[in-house]
């Protein structure tokens, strides 16, 4: 169990209030933690000599729409001379998502973040330049969000194929 695991308990040892739960499934362990925070633990995981998680992998975003809060945000890191693994997750609502920026901790959030932002939504505090990094500017929404709408063309398969090719071209909106 994630209880058990040494990295659980040393960060609920230094942090008491800031671990909200914790999971392992399939030798994973995930820590849910206060977005408050969320700094702290990760400069202690960092710089902990037993931790040593000295890189960020990810982050990612889950939308639990229409639940609330809406957004966990996730975090992958990596103890290269420990040889391990961990998921930190922090919650956001949906009305206003804001969570704090890891990159004073990890610079390679930078562009994590502002992908991150990017397709979610997620604003992330202190951030040294949160601003688009895959869609135009002036893009309207955000297009990893459950609500955003689809905007696709039909695929064309063999049962289909003729009636979707013999369509004229609808005009853009």
């Amino acid at each position: 169990m994630a209880e058990e695991n040494p990295v659980v308990t040393s960060v609920r040892q230094r942090f008491p209030d800031a671990v909200l739960g914790a999971d392992e499934f399939r030798g994973q362990t995930t820590i849910l933690l206060r977005k408050e925070d969320l700094i702290q633990v990760c400069q202690f995981l960092r710089d902990d000599p037993d931790l040593k998680f000295d890189t960020l992998l990810d982050v990612t975003v889950v939308d639990w729409l229409p639940e609330e809060p809406r957004f966990e945000v996730v975090y992958h890191l990596r103890s290269l001379p420990r040889q391990g693994f961990l998921r930190l997750k922090v919650l956001a609502d949906g009305n206003d998502p804001r969570v704090p920026t890891v990159s004073p901790v990890w610079p390679t959030a930078n562009w994590h973040e502002r992908e991150t932002f990017d397709m979610f939504g997620i604003i992330f505090e202190g951030h040294p330049n949160l601003a688009r990094i895959l869609m135009p500017d002036d893009w309207q929404g955000h297009p990893l969000r459950k609500d955003h709408p689809l905007g696709y063309e039909e695929v064309a398969f063999t049962h289909n194929a003729e009636e979707i090719f013999s369509r004229k071209p609808r005009p853009r909106e």
